[in-house]
């Protein structure tokens, strides 16, 4: 069985905004993770890159280690922190960009991002780095709790955005709160990703669903001890028990909570 560790970041900031500070890390604790994957023989891959060796659509084989680094939202410390940090040890990263959140979106502009976001311009210069884009909604909802016709266009305006303002093709996305639902796996689908990325706190591995592939959480608390357990494979489960438990807490609810909604006709 392939089992390869996809790390989900969001900010890299010493002062990260209230809103940020649960899933920030320090960019000092950032390198030296990056630096730790890098001497122990980790091979970086995009998502991209990961399903398509998966599935042998560009004739390679998966490496030995492979190792996946990805971030959400699209906060402008990615640009300034995070891609210098990436270029030194020359690792690929893909991350996944909430369109109605960039900086300059201007009447595309949508929901509310939590610190200040990366410009377009920026994301380019990203692209031209060989970092990968993936779509993670236009406005940053809860898509389980969405009806049909705004989860559609929450997906398919997302993924539009990218691909003209960034003049590449965006075939990977990941869920807003890790969340989705087999009616959202199914509506990704039709607006044309062939891979989604969720949560779970789990090593990714062949037999997982591409539309819902397990990553590993890395914040602040994430110690250098925690996080090469995490990379290694080390009793993952029971290094990040508590958050499996409050994801599957929480998936509960979701779904009652969806049920009610659609009961009353609000969805």
């Amino acid at each position: 069985m392939i089992r390869v560790p996809i790390l989900m970041y969001h900010s890299i900031s010493d002062r990260p905004t209230a809103g940020t500070e649960p899933l920030a890390v320090r960019p000092s604790a950032f390198a030296d993770q990056l630096s730790y994957l890098k001497e122990s023989g980790f091979t970086p891959l995009t998502v991209a890159d990961l399903v398509a060796s998966l599935h042998r659509n560009n004739g390679r084989s998966i490496p030995e280690r492979p190792v996946v680094v990805t971030f959400d939202d699209g906060y402008e410390d990615f640009h300034s922190q995070a891609l210098p940090v990436l270029e030194r040890h020359d690792f690929p990263a893909t991350v996944f960009l909430t369109s109605g959140w960039v900086s300059d979106a201007g009447k595309d502009a949508a929901g509310r991002p939590l610190d200040r976001t990366l410009s377009w311009s920026q994301a380019r210069e990203a692209v031209s780095c060989g970092i990968e884009f993936g779509g993670h909604s236009h406005s940053h909802p809860q898509l389980d709790q969405l009806p049909d016709d705004r989860l559609r266009q929450e997906l398919r305006r997302n993924k539009a955005l990218l691909e003209d303002r960034l003049g590449v093709p965006v075939a990977t996305m990941a869920y807003p709160y890790g969340y989705s639902s087999a009616r959202v796996r199914r509506e990704v689908r039709r607006a044309g990703y062939w891979a989604a990325c969720a949560v779970n706190n789990a090593i990714a591995a062949d037999r997982h669903d591409v539309l819902a592939m397990p990553r590993l959480t890395v914040t602040d608390g994430t110690s250098m001890a925690k996080f090469r357990r995490a990379v290694e494979g080390d009793r993952v489960p029971l290094i990040y028990m508590r958050e499996r438990l409050l994801t599957r807490g929480y998936a509960v609810v979701r779904r009652t909570r969806y049920g009610l909604r659609k009961v009353r006709g609000l969805t």
